[in-house]
Parts: C-alpha cells; sequence; structure tokens
C-alpha cells in the first residue's frame, strides 16, 4: 500500500494509493474495508475499497489497497438475485462484529469473460458479507450443494 503521509493508517484521514485498472486513489479512511479472513488464495491482501463502476452501474469494483493488481468485480446480491438467502453463522458475525439483527450487505463476486459479456457468472457460493458500519468484511463459503460458483447471470429462452 503506498501511502501519502508516515503516520500509521489508523491515525490518517486519507491514503493514496496506486493500483494497476484506477491510478492513484486517494481514499478516506473511513472507506477502508478490512476483511476479518483474507481472501482464500490472496492473504496479503486485507484492505480493500468499494469503487462505483458508473453512476447507473449495479457493478462495484473491490480494489485491494495492498495489492495494486487486484480488484474484483461484485454487485449486490439483492439486484441481482432478490431471493438469495446465503448461510451466515453466528461465528461469522461475531467476526464481522455484528449483532444477530445487524444488518450486512451481501456482494456476488463476478466472472465476465473477455469479450462474451452475455456469459458473465455470479459467484453464489462464495458472497463477501460486509458489515458497513464497522467496515469489516469476509468471504463465507456456502453448501455447494445448494449454490453454484458459476451462476449464469443472463440465461437464454
Amino acid at each position: 500500500m503506498v501511502q501519502t503521509m508516515s503516520k500509521p493508517l489508523a491515525t490518517q484521514q486519507e491514503i493514496t494509493v496506486s493500483t494497476s485498472r484506477f491510478g492513484n486513489l486517494t481514499i478516506r479512511h473511513e472507506n477502508i474495508i478490512t476483511m476479518a479472513t483474507p481472501f482464500l488464495g490472496f492473504p496479503g491482501s486485507k484492505h480493500f475499497v468499494l469503487k462505483t463502476h458508473g453512476a447507473e452501474s449495479p457493478f462495484m469494483w473491490l480494489q485491494s489497497l495492498d495489492e495494486p493488481d487486484l480488484a474484483f468485480v461484485v454487485t449486490p446480491a439483492v439486484s441481482l438475485v432478490p431471493q438469495y438467502q446465503p448461510s451466515i453463522p453466528a461465528l461469522v458475525r461475531q467476526e464481522l462484529d455484528a449483532a444477530e439483527d445487524d444488518p450486512l450487505e451481501i456482494l456476488l463476486i463476478l466472472t465476465i469473460p473477455h469479450g462474451d459479456p452475455l456469459k458473465m457468472t455470479a459467484n453464489l457460493l462464495g458472497p463477501v458479507v460486509i458489515n458497513s458500519e464497522k467496515r469489516l468484511a469476509k468471504q463465507v463459503v456456502q453448501d455447494p450443494r445448494v449454490f453454484d460458483h458459476c451462476w449464469p447471470v443472463f440465461v437464454e429462452e
């Protein structure tokens, strides 16, 4: 993470990071999302920021602040699969510092094949659960007998 000040991250109002996709980003400290557990395969990436794709777009980028080349395309689950109800165990709520009735944001990671966006899939097996108030997140693996990691977003009729 490239920082503009010599103060520790926790005491800064803003940081500037260099990313491969968006160039330099200046991020307010309160917008940083910390992973309670890093994504599988990305142990060095614990800090992220959500960046909108466009004003009217349902898509966002979950950009790593620790690895400039790492960004996931995500969308709120409710906008894509309104009936989606992933299991969020009490232990996960504890890791996210969320009470049983605290609202949690559920994001789905999308895979968009280069040159063929109609074959886009959503990962229902591993949603990203965010406690927006505490800025804590975790990818929560679901039951593979119930949820698909390559759920087709567009289906031919």
